[in-house]
């Protein structure tokens, strides 16, 4: 379809303000969490996005009423008349996001039975889903697998239990919290997530009535409770694409003032983003991001669980290492697959090898298993348009940045995967002074 490739006429700094809103990954949990309420709920700051969109869907096929507030970004969720939905009709709306997966206690809770399709998502590496289910059980589900998805029953109320997650998945922790809320007795998550959109969801639950308690050594308590209200909630901003044009910037030697970016949120990366070179400035508003000239440093970088830096803002950053003077190191130590961008900034000009050691930093849980998630970057190197295909929403953001900065021009095929976490990113390419078009735009003006 010509409508999912974009022209990119690179070479131009990107100059101007846009505007970034709820976080994707908090906004879309926090529609879910409406449906354990008894009333309405409020969510303000809503981005326009797909997975919104998907959940929205999801939501009203299950009797809920979603409409808009007051102001523009809002939403009203009424999950007075939550009802069974058809199977056939939940996976065509569900499409390939993996957000269904945790409408399973809400459901259980509200219906006594869920329904639950193949899940799709980014493919950067393996995100299964078989532990959901396990702790789906743990609280007293029982779970028979069909043909065409997951049925899940609760033939009793569900109960608190004691959960040990392998690894601080922050998928797991919010199946966990979205399902012990109502659950009878305490519920004891150890090692869960603890990224600022999971706090946020637990503000979110609270406010609806729940009783969570977060300890410092990654371990969250929910004690149930037999019933639980609506919320009014302004979602934290996105971290994950405020970081995108922070970098797009750098990548660019461009100036954008990113309205809604926070501080508290960002800290990590802020940091980062110092060392390599890039300067900004934070006011009560957002934040401005720029390439302030001469040389950017090369540097050694490691993705890790929040407070570490996140494996989102990786890809961005990595175009904006290919301008790096010198070598930068790179270990991803989230997903094992999330490196596999690399081969077309490679083809583009940029020098950058992989490796399956841990480089850089210390051994993690890809060391040993024969993943390409160690990498180095040489630069600085001139980037050449190219004709990329997105792999993933992050690393097609990614190639956007690098079609920016390259000379010449690029195809960028397959952009409406951007559309799941970026909100109106055409009108902000534009507004930045991006040199793109739609092909037939290019046809009609030639």
């Amino acid at each position: 379809m010509t409508d999912d490739v974009l022209l990119v006429h690179g070479g131009t700094p990107l100059e101007g303000e846009i505007r970034v809103r709820g976080a994707k990954n908090l906004v879309p949990k926090a529609m879910v969490a409406a449906l354990l309420g008894s009333g309405p709920s409020r969510l303000r700051n809503v981005p326009d996005i797909r997975d919104v969109r998907v959940v929205r869907g999801l939501l009203q096929l299950h009797g809920v009423t979603v409409g808009p507030g007051e102001e523009a970004g809002e939403l009203v969720l009424d999950p007075s008349h939550v009802e069974s939905a058809n199977v056939a009709d939940i996976d065509a709306h569900a499409g390939s996001s993996r957000i269904p997966i945790l409408f399973c206690g809400p459901l259980l809770h509200r219906l006594g039975h869920a329904f639950i399709p193949g899940l799709g998502g980014c493919e950067i590496g393996g995100r299964p889903i078989d532990f959901h289910f396990e702790v789906l059980r743990q609280f007293g589900a029982v779970i028979e697998k069909r043909p065409e998805g997951q049925y899940l029953e609760a033939p009793h109320r569900l109960r608190g239990c004691k959960v040990r997650l392998p690894y601080p998945s922050v998928g797991a922790t919010e199946q966990v919290l979205l399902t012990a809320v109502l659950a009878e007795g305490v519920t004891e998550l150890a090692n869960a997530a603890v990224e600022p959109e999971i706090e946020d969801l637990i503000c979110v639950l609270q406010k609806m009535g729940a009783i969570i308690s977060m300890d410092t050594d990654r371990t969250i308590r929910i004690t149930g409770v037999d019933r639980l209200g609506g919320y009014n909630h302004r979602a934290l901003p996105d971290r994950l694409e405020s970081a995108s044009w922070a970098s797009a910037a750098l990548a660019t030697r461009g100036n954008v003032y990113v309205r809604g970016a926070s501080q508290r949120e960002m800290m990590t990366f802020l940091n980062t983003y110092r060392k390599v070179g890039g300067a900004f400035d934070i006011d009560e508003q957002g934040i401005r991001f720029w390439h302030p000239g001469g040389d950017l440093n090369a540097i050694a970088l490691e993705t890790d669980v929040h407070p570490g830096f996140q494996t989102d803002w990786q890809q961005p950053l990595v175009v904006a290492l290919t301008q790096a003077s010198g070598l930068s190191i790179v270990h991803e130590t989230v997903y094992e697959s999330r490196l596999g961008f690399t081969s077309a900034l490679n083809q583009m000009g940029a020098h950058i090898q992989l490796y399956r050691e841990c480089l850089g930093g210390t051994p993690c849980r890809f060391g040993q298993r024969n993943f390409l998630h160690s990498a180095v970057v040489s630069g600085p190197t001139k980037l050449q348009g190219a004709d990329l295909v997105i792999p993933d929403l992050r690393g097609g953001f990614s190639y956007l940045i690098a079609a920016l900065a390259a000379e010449g021009t690029s195809h960028v095929h397959g952009i409406d995967l951007i559309n799941r976490g970026y909100e109106n990113f055409m009108d902000k390419l534009r507004a930045l002074g991006a040199n793109v078009e739609l092909p037939a735009q290019a046809a009609a003006s030639a």
